[in-house]
């Protein structure tokens, strides 16, 4: 699950107001080298087809369905100096949920 900061929040928010033609957010990642991803976020009038699509606050976020894997546990921030980060947990760092047997 990808998560986002209030303040990532707020000014999605935000962008969206001022241009509601464009109410779902995509997250694009693509590979840069064995290494190295880039992200980017666009605003764009509707999900398409081969997207998975999560519901944060109010916001629509769209992903290609064959990255979201790669977005399990990351964080979307923003800060208004730097703009949008993305931080992704070090490896093992993601905890693993439990279904209760109660």
């Amino acid at each position: 699950m990808l998560n986002l900061t209030w303040t990532a929040i707020g000014r999605l928010r935000k962008l969206i107001e001022e241009h509601p033609e464009d109410p779902v957010v995509r997250i694009t990642l693509r590979d840069l080298d064995e290494e190295r991803l880039s992200l980017s976020i666009t605003l764009e009038a509707a999900a398409q087809e081969e997207d998975e699509v999560e519901h944060i606050e109010g916001l629509t976020i769209a992903l290609e369905r064959a990255s979201v894997h790669r977005t399990n546990g990351m964080t979307v921030d923003y800060q208004e100096a730097k703009g949008f980060s993305f931080v992704h947990p070090p490896p093992g760092q993601l905890e693993l949920i439990m279904p209760s047997n109660n």
